[in-house]
């Protein structure tokens, strides 16, 4: 006991020693968040802005781009300043509450896709019953319920992390506070406490998925019956993006979950970590702008309005 050692802080590793590589990789990180920024709060502002967006799924589709927002906020800046300015150490605490946020965001936004799916089913396959169904306490409700289970498993499982202190080592083969590398380097005791977490999360995510897919299967079934092709056409715009998101979501988790854990840093290691934690919020608003027809008209309408309002304001000054 008295050569134990406990650790307060960690010490992140870089792929490479290379100062200008190390700058380059902060660059990438700036520029692949600043273009995450830009979108998810392009896609927030058109919803909001134009009322024939005012519904229950872009409702939904806002608290999404919010979360994604909010996920790549909490990871990729302090990554990005840390291989800019090479420093590698993080505070116990602060490795905690990233963890804590990262996890609560994206356990967020699942639980937000299982409504999404649970919306978009109603509407296609329930049309006349859709505003019946889905009504604003309803979406009220059910966001709620998505940030109250977020953030019960985020605390259970941000706690059960960083329950017991660290004594084995204090490096994480991660440029964040990666929960697979803090997993690999905690107590047995953690492990195995965390591991039954895990059992019980694998299980509520299978239902939750099952509940996903059988939704969609009605969802395309329903559509590819639909004889009018303006119908059937619509309904794939509003689908698809959310199919996709869903897809973009399930894979980078599964990347972080299922792959392996290095013993030291790799160009493998780091572009995996990219794709799970800042692919997602980059792509999805850029989704949603190439396939939804409606998000597009409104982008169209704001920027007319926006070259009309510049063109007055260049007129008065002249």
């Amino acid at each position: 006991m008295d050569n134990l050692t406990i650790f307060t802080e960690f010490l992140l590793m870089d792929v490479t020693g290379s100062r200008e590589l190390q700058v380059l990789q902060g660059v990438l990180f700036l520029v692949i968040y600043l273009g995450a920024l830009t979108g998810n709060l392009v896609t927030v502002t058109v919803i909001m802005t134009d009322t024939c967006l005012h519904s229950p799924m872009y409702f939904f589709i806002s608290n999404v781009a919010l979360l994604d927002l909010s996920s790549i906020s909490v990871v990729v800046p302090r990554a990005a300043m840390n291989s800019m300015t090479d420093k590698k150490t993080i505070s116990l605490t602060q490795c905690a509450a990233q963890v804590f946020l990262y996890v609560l965001f994206e356990a967020v936004e699942f639980a937000l896709l299982v409504v999404m799916s649970y919306d978009r089913y109603v509407a296609i396959c329930h049309p006349l019953h859709y505003g019946l169904i889905i009504t604003p306490s309803l979406c009220s409700q059910a966001t709620a319920g998505s940030w109250a289970s977020g953030l019960v498993y985020s605390a259970v499982h941000t706690g059960a992390l960083f329950r017991l202190p660290f004594t084995k080592t204090n490096v994480i083969q991660q440029c964040f506070c990666d929960v697979p590398q803090i997993l690999r380097i905690s107590s047995p005791d953690v492990q195995f406490s965390e591991f039954l977490i895990l059992v019980l999360c694998v299980f509520l995510f299978l239902v939750c998925f099952a509940f996903m897919f059988v939704s969609y299967v009605k969802i395309f079934s329903t559509v590819l019956k639909t004889r009018s092709v303006e119908a059937r056409n619509k309904a794939i715009s509003t689908c698809t993006p959310q199919l996709a998101i869903v897809l973009l979501f399930l894979i980078s988790g599964s990347v972080d979950a299922l792959g392996p854990i290095p013993n030291k840093p790799s160009l493998k290691n780091l572009l995996a970590a990219v794709f799970y934690t800042m692919v997602p919020p980059f792509m999805n608003p850029i989704i949603y702008c190439l396939r939804n027809r409606e998000i597009n008209a409104a982008l169209h309408r704001n920027f007319s309005r926006f070259c009309e309002l510049l063109s007055k304001i260049l007129k008065t000054k002249s």
